[in-house]
């Protein structure tokens, strides 16, 4: 009755192991950025991201075709934010050249939700003076309420507080590829370091 036992537990043993062998091994297969901490390739299932029609700093109306070339960090904002914006934006942007560093070529792109201060111009020169390879994007307030609603970005601006009215806002960076389209979105308080480490992770394993 012993050796039964014995056999029995032994059996379950390989039973567990094996199957989490298999698991892991088939896991791994289904998702190729489990080992960069993202819970699965986003794509579709996530319903984040997908096509709009922005104006760019020279006036152009472009797609996104046309902006996300490579793999970009998005980010939706307004350059009379007084500071979470500029500090999040600059972190992008640190993050980039740590990427750039490494051999990555990353776009940061700004997207306000501020139209009606933010223009191609104001869009422009908050781009320029945080990265030069930064694009800055603004339009009309429906195309900007279409592009925030395709990413899953909140904001309400509180224009009844006068011209100086500020714009709450959602703060997520969104990790897009032209391929898969949204991949992973980082929180604010993630270091460029940080960001910039699990970014060549994905794009290395994509």
């Amino acid at each position: 009755m012993r050796r039964y036992f014995a056999f029995l537990g032994a059996a379950v043993l390989v039973a567990v192991v094996g199957g989490t062998w298999l698991y892991t091994v088939y896991a791994r297969n289904d998702n190729p950025l489990a080992s960069c901490g993202v819970g699965q390739v986003a794509g579709g299932s996530a319903q984040i991201g997908g096509p709009f029609e922005l104006v760019n700093a020279s006036g152009e109306t472009v797609t996104d075709t046309e902006v996300i070339t490579e793999p970009s960090l998005v980010y939706f904002g307004y350059t009379f934010c007084p500071d979470v914006c500029p500090m999040d934006m600059a972190r992008n942007a640190d993050a980039v050249d740590l990427l750039q560093d490494a051999g990555y070529g990353v776009t940061p792109v700004f997207i306000t939700v501020d139209p009606d201060r933010d223009t191609p111009e104001v869009v422009g020169d908050f781009a320029d003076n945080l990265h030069e390879r930064m694009i800055g994007l603004t339009g009309s307030a429906e195309q900007i309420k279409n592009v925030s609603q395709t990413y899953k970005a909140y904001y309400n601006a509180h224009k009844d507080e006068g011209e100086f009215y500020l714009v709450d806002h959602s703060t997520f960076t969104y990790l897009m590829t032209p391929e898969n389209g949204f991949i992973e979105f980082f929180r604010r308080d993630l270091s460029a370091e940080d960001m910039a480490e699990k970014t060549a992770c994905i794009i290395d394993n994509l």
